[in-house]
């Protein structure tokens, strides 16, 4: 692809294909496409696929029903036409029914339509408040930039649809990598009543033991003053969904005069929202933050694996527990008991076997993490390549 020299004023955008060096044209999307209309038919929705009714009905986001005729044929860029979704794009192709709550566009160039528009967000032209609304009649007078080339079109269509594609098939691959970590989950630690998981590692045979929380962790104290520059603090999310830094800009705001570090490899309970499940083990990122005294600190050093803990203070079990141990009413009223945290008992294997199933997911969530971050990065490119390639 070219990059259009910004000093160049005119109507292009800044990135396109070689061999395309013409102003783009205003025109209504009426002139560019097919036919834009509004869905006729009405619906019972729940119908389910049969021989007598193979016909897909479209709604707002996707099939919502099935019927035993079709009023529509072809491929379609669709949206809600009134609704919270108004706005959002899906496209379908085939026989179809198209609900009367659904405005459609068809065009020999959907594709490029279907992105042209997802550039635009077609929500700013939804009005209203408590039902935003999206007219077939707006959609026909909409003007837009145009290449006056359909090649190049066809090309930013085909460009776009590929990357869709990627991002799609990364999709798949990451659900497919948490669906597995499920499994793994369920199989891998005892169901309740039972004394050994489903599936272990080859050479491990004895029965897991009931221990102490506090047998198998120590609170550490690493207190210090509290700084008067700005400085990151760390913080716990809930629904055991690790952990997060926040700067602190005026430390003359933090109420406390001592604060606390945390080191890579601590578990850290919010004892505020411990009931609903804030705990987690610091990451390397953020290693060496500060946290306040409703953060309380420890470690597993020696006594059993901090990977192998991290899992298991994950599973929804372990979260009831922390909920009967946090007593109160709603919000900041539910304390967590430090004494009654350590009393807490799990079920543990052997520090050998700890260390072999602390490793897999260990290696398994790294995986998950790269192909978030590889799916994440693919996300970002698409939205710069659609401030770039459309005028």
């Amino acid at each position: 692809m070219a990059k259009i020299d910004d000093s160049v004023k005119k109507k292009v955008p800044e990135l396109r294909f070689p061999g395309f060096t013409d102003d783009w044209e205003e025109r209504k999307l009426n002139e560019n496409v097919e036919n834009i209309g509004t869905g006729r038919s009405s619906f019972k929705a729940g119908l389910d696929y049969s021989e007598q009714t193979p016909y897909e009905v479209l709604g707002s986001t996707s099939v919502i029903s099935y019927s035993d005729s079709f009023d529509h044929s072809g491929n379609f860029v669709l949206t809600a036409r009134v609704g919270a979704n108004a706005g959002n794009l899906y496209k379908h192709s085939g026989n179809v029914k198209i609900s009367d709550n659904t405005v459609y566009i068809q065009s020999k160039n959907l594709e490029f339509i279907f992105y042209l528009l997802t550039k635009y967000d077609l929500k700013k032209l939804a009005f209203g408040t408590g039902q935003p609304l999206i007219k077939a009649s707006e959609l026909k007078n909409l003007k837009l930039f145009f290449p006056k080339k359909f090649g190049e079109q066809q090309k930013i269509g085909s460009f776009f649809k590929q990357l869709d594609e990627t991002i799609a098939l990364h999709q798949r691959k990451l659900d497919l990598l948490k669906e597995q970590k499920k499994g793994y989950l369920q199989k891998m630690f005892p169901k309740n009543g039972a004394k050994v998981p489903e599936l272990r590692f080859a050479g491990f045979a004895d029965d897991w033991e009931e221990r102490k929380l506090g047998e198998l962790v120590e609170q550490i104290i690493r207190e210090v003053p509290k700084p008067n520059k700005p400085y990151y603090r760390m913080s716990v999310r809930s629904h055991a969904k690790g952990t997060f830094k926040q700067f602190v800009d005026n430390p003359e705001n933090v109420a406390m005069d001592k604060l606390f570090v945390v080191k890579k490899d601590d578990l850290v309970v919010n004892i505020t929202f411990a009931w609903e499940h804030a705990i987690a083990v610091v990451n390397e990122e953020n290693d060496g933050l500060l946290v306040s005294h409703r953060f309380p600190t420890y470690r597993a050093d020696g006594k059993s694996d901090i990977e192998f803990l991290h899992h298991v203070v994950s599973k929804e079990n372990f979260r009831r527990k922390l909920e009967f141990i946090s007593p109160g009413g709603a919000g900041r009223n539910r304390v967590l008991n430090k004494k009654d945290f350590l009393k807490l008992k799990i079920f543990v294997p052997k520090i050998e076997e700890q260390q072999k199933i602390g490793s897999f997911f260990k290696q398994l969530d790294n995986t998950i993490a790269l192909h978030q971050r590889k799916l994440d990065l693919l996300k970002e490119q698409k939205k710069g390549f659609l401030q770039k390639m459309f005028v």
